[in-house]
């Protein structure tokens, strides 16, 4: 392993990051020349633009036949999603969940994690569960524009009141001014092809860095798919929702993180078993830790939002902690260091028990005050 392979790697990390910010930038602008809602855009272009760096990296992690690394980019990016992203983005202000959210995207979240469990006990996401997949994230994006619609005739049949425009929140944060003419549709276009050329390119040097790694440092492509392809794919919805917390925009930081992480799942995992030839293969260490590890993440968002309807500080500090004690195991286990017995007995003994206890505590003082 020479000093070319993590050069390759960090080239491949910096086009993910550039190809997917020309990608959402040029669809959401012709998106919005086409004359679709600002708002339809943000739910669908943009939170799934961001992962576009997943489906690249996991498609062509399938088809050079790095299963591992195309899983765990994606539970390895859901996971990072969840517990860095939000977590930073709600210590730098705590952040406001809409009731649509839990009611709706937290469930869907929690429960295509659990799907993707089911499809993974046989150690494989075959086409056909590829297909079943693809086809929920096809009806999830259609449920988020008729549901937009919706919104939209019932905001313009009332007053505006004082409440911050969701259009305006969009145009705002994407720079859509309604600039139509020929010289703005070509940029855009170019802009498109591009970012989807960047984004190849940049899957295909980061793969192919990435295996070269483990192989030399003799730890799995799942480790590496985990940590170093799932955090540089991830970088577009970390810059996203931090910037979002720093301009105190509404939603953008909670409902980025939760729209890819249902895309990931439905969308690129889908679309790898699909175009895979022999499906996507899921490790054993996959199916009994890091996908039951992803659906505990997932599902301890919904106690977490529904308390008072925000992420507070100290939950997003909890949710920081958590990705940095899920990152450590990953590394003692990888070098099987004689520290992991002690480690886990700490964290399974006492930290995991007081956070389950916390939360419980929380759920049960905010129903007591709502009921008053």
């Amino acid at each position: 392993m020479s000093i070319i392979t993590f050069v390759i790697l960090f080239g491949g990390l910096v086009l993910l990051v550039v190809g997917a910010e020309f990608l959402v930038n040029g669809a959401s602008k012709v998106a919005g020349i086409l004359g679709i809602s600002p708002l339809i855009i943000g739910l669908t272009v943009v939170a799934y633009g961001t992962s576009a760096p997943e489906m690249a990296v996991s498609v062509m992690s399938s088809f050079s036949g790095q299963a591992d690394i195309a899983v765990g980019n994606a539970i390895g990016s859901n996971i990072l999603n969840t517990l860095l992203i939000l977590g930073i983005s709600s210590l730098i202000t705590p952040l406001v969940v809409a009731q649509q959210i839990i009611r709706s995207d937290v469930p869907i979240a929690f429960g295509v994690t659990v799907l993707l469990y089911v499809f993974s006990l046989d150690g494989t996401i075959s086409r056909v569960d590829g297909i079943i997949l693809f086809t929920g994230a096809v009806v999830y994006t259609l449920s988020l524009i008729l549901q937009s619609r919706r919104q939209i005739a019932n905001r313009n049949n009332s007053e505006a009141g004082g409440d911050v425009n969701e259009e305006d929140e969009f145009d705002h944060e994407y720079g859509f001014d309604g600039n139509r003419s020929t010289i703005v549709w070509v940029k855009n276009l170019a802009f498109i092809i591009g970012g989807s050329v960047l984004l190849v390119s940049g899957s295909r040097m980061l793969v192919t860095s990435a295996t070269t790694i483990a192989r030399s440092l003799g730890v799995s492509e799942l480790l590496i798919g985990l940590t170093i392809v799932s955090f540089g794919t991830s970088l577009p919805e970390l810059a996203t929702s931090i910037m979002a917390s720093i301009r105190g925009e509404r939603d953008i930081a909670v409902g980025n993180v939760l729209g890819s992480n249902i895309f990931n799942i439905l969308a690129v995992l889908g679309m790898a078993g699909i175009l895979s030839p022999q499906g996507v293969a899921v490790s054993e260490a996959a199916i009994k830790f890091n996908i039951p590890i992803a659906i505990a993440v997932a599902f301890a968002c919904l106690p977490i939002f529904a308390s008072g309807n925000r992420i507070d500080r100290w939950e997003g500090f909890l949710f920081t902690f958590y990705y940095g004690a899920y990152t450590i195991y990953l590394i003692l286990d990888a070098l099987n260091h004689q520290t992991l017995p002690i480690y886990n007995t700490v964290m399974l003994a006492f930290v995991i028990p007081l956070t389950i206890i916390t939360l419980v505590t929380v759920a049960l003082q905010e129903k007591r005050a709502r009921r008053r």
